[in-house]
């Protein structure tokens, strides 16, 4: 089940369980009444400061949910629960729609929009979930972002995690060491079923490269 390697936002373990409290609470209050959910996290200015992606990525995929989201419910209206969560301008959608026609009409719909780079469709062809399988996916989600802090080979602001019944989306600019440590960790976290990777990979001078433009150093594996 394991695999190896990854890089750091050094805090400590309460830290991790702070984490994961407020993920879980920041979360909860969207799980009743929206068709389609957006994937943002809740950011503070040090968290933007280390991410990735440049600061104009971040806003322009910030804008990719909202208007993919308006896309989706012009195209879908209520039908079905549909997640967004972009990274560097590749869109993910989770989540269920009530027959297959609906799932290619909500791919061909995100594609159409302006600046999207590629949709990676994971939507299920079922009823919707309930609030409590929301939640505990919300509950995943904090477990595997706590265990990515404690892991001081990690940088755990460099992952974007996705959970839609009980399986792990991962998505992110890493190397192969920290994808592999990463899978690692989420394949081992309690109630993971499967782990899905959608990250584009960098080498470690790119890591270098990027960690050197944000003044902090990369982490170095053990």
């Amino acid at each position: 089940m394991k695999t190896p390697g990854f890089s750091t936002l050094s805090l400590p373990r309460t830290g991790a369980r702070w984490l994961l409290l407020a993920s879980v609470c920041a979360a909860l209050g969207t799980l009743s009444g929206c068709a389609v959910v957006l994937g943002g996290a809740v950011l503070t200015g040090g968290l933007v400061a280390t991410d990735r992606r440049t600061s104009g990525t971040q806003l322009e995929d910030e804008g990719l949910e909202l208007r993919g989201a308006s896309r989706l419910s012009q195209a879908l209206g209520e039908r079905g629960h549909i997640n967004l969560s972009a990274y560097n301008r590749q869109v993910l959608m989770t989540g269920e729609v009530p027959t297959e026609a609906d799932k290619q009409l909500a791919e061909q719909t995100l594609a159409k929009v302006e600046n999207v780079r590629a949709v990676v469709n994971e939507l299920a062809v079922l009823g919707n979930s309930s609030v409590a399988a929301r939640g505990n996916d919300v509950f995943i989600s904090g477990k595997v972002r706590a265990g990515f802090v404690d892991a001081k080979e990690l940088s755990a602001n460099a992952f974007r995690v996705v959970t839609e019944r009980s399986t792990v989306y991962l998505m992110g600019l890493v190397t192969q060491r920290e994808a592999d440590k990463a899978t690692e960790i989420a394949r081992s976290t309690s109630g993971v079923q499967r782990v899905v990777r959608i990250f584009e990979t960098i080498s470690e001078q790119d890591l270098q490269r990027i960690a050197g433009q944000s003044g902090k150093p990369a982490q170095q594996p053990k």
